[in-house]
């Protein structure tokens, strides 16, 4: 069975700080190109951050660029994204995301929600 657990989400102040995690299971973690999203109420979701199976690639939406950091730990099947500076543009629920090395199978995590605010 295949899960994506998501979590380390929650309400931050302005400049802040949060790390996501997301734990595999059920397939090949470490072949997989894994990536997180996020959706804002009333938006499309978006692609934020991505990285290849041996975290060689590695891409970022300009709106996070020099904020967030996606790195991946293999022997661990998970994925983080460390945000700083955050700003309450990023509140959204945040999704993690796995990509077959063909593209033909892919998987989502439940979400967490992250939420900027004063």
């Amino acid at each position: 069975q295949v899960q994506l657990v998501e979590s380390g989400g929650g309400l931050v102040q302005p400049g802040g700080s949060l790390r996501l995690s997301c734990a595999a299971s059920g397939f090949s973690f470490s072949i997989y190109a894994m990536s997180w999203y996020r959706q804002a109420p009333g938006k499309a979701r978006e692609l934020v951050a991505s990285i290849s199976s041996n975290a060689g690639s590695i891409d970022y939406s300009d709106s996070v660029k020099g904020r967030f950091t996606i790195s991946r730990d293999n022997a661990k099947n998970t994925v983080y994204l460390q945000m700083n500076s955050l700003k309450p543009e990023d509140t959204a629920v945040y999704y993690c995301h796995a990509r077959s090395p063909s593209g033909y199978r892919d998987y989502w995590g439940q979400g967490t929600q992250v939420t900027v605010s004063s």
